[in-house]
């Protein structure tokens, strides 16, 4: 009988407009996609890379990680996870009903986020899942490389933005954090395997062309998303210049 399995898929590009070569940067004598894979190989017992480009590929064999290619084409992290989802289910005996889609520019990401992600795919009518983090200050709640999320009552994505969500009528914007409790949303995505086929077919609408945030989609064509909360720190890596603050940080 096939195990059926929850399976750790870490996109990684060479090319980056702000970084080129990101995943292979050396942090501490390690590649950066090797210290993410290492992360959630503490908590997945199925992970691999998909990437577009060789040098990477190398790299990842090299530390004896495993790896497949996938097309240059993709637009986003979600297409690269659905191909590389066929490739590997071709490889692995093994029937995968969840991906968890891991960021290959945080190298410090905490196992229990995954974990957290990964433990809404417990419940069989989850559909997808992310999380978010409390905002606890102004200058993360004005800005727009931070999107917010609003949530239902039973802990469902109702919509993302990078404004300010909900706007607090006739209220100072420097106490909003105060009288309200935001949320952040931290890019770390689960999808049941069927439904990522799903969306992965649907057409850009008119939300997520507005705010460039790809899960507006999945709203917009009426997909539930599950959010769990986390307060653990985030240290994504966008350009040279956050490595270096990173690594002032001491977390190596």
């Amino acid at each position: 009988m096939t195990e059926k399995k929850i399976l750790g898929i870490i996109p990684a590009r060479y090319a980056s407009t702000r970084f080129p070569g990101k995943p292979l940067a050396d942090i501490g004598g390690k590649p950066m996609i090797q210290r993410v894979y290492e992360q959630a190989s503490l908590i997945l017992d199925d992970v691999y890379v998909a990437t577009d480009d060789e040098r990477i590929e190398l790299v990842v064999a090299e530390f004896g990680g495993n790896v497949v290619m996938t097309s240059v084409d993709h637009q986003s992290g979600t297409d690269r996870c659905a191909e590389a989802l066929v490739k590997i289910s071709e490889i692995e005996d093994a029937d995968f009903y969840a991906v968890i889609n891991i960021q290959g520019d945080e190298p410090f990401i905490s196992p229990k986020q995954i974990a957290s992600v990964a433990d809404c795919f417990d419940d069989e009518a989850t559909q997808l899942a992310t999380l978010v983090k409390p905002v606890t200050s102004s200058d993360d709640l004005f800005n727009p490389n931070k999107p917010k999320v609003v949530l239902s009552k039973d802990n469902r994505a109702l919509y993302f933005s990078r404004s300010p969500i909900p706007y607090l009528r006739g209220e100072e914007e420097h106490q909003w954090t105060e009288m309200h409790q935001y949320y952040n949303h931290v890019g770390l995505y689960g999808y049941r395997a069927d439904v990522l086929f799903e969306i992965t077919q649907l057409a850009i609408g008119q939300l997520e062309s507005a705010e460039s945030l790809e899960q507006l989609r999945w709203l917009e064509n009426g997909y539930s998303i599950r959010v769990e909360q986390t307060t653990e720190e985030s240290h994504g890596i966008d350009t040279p210049e956050d490595l270096e603050n990173l690594l002032k940080l001491g977390l190596i």
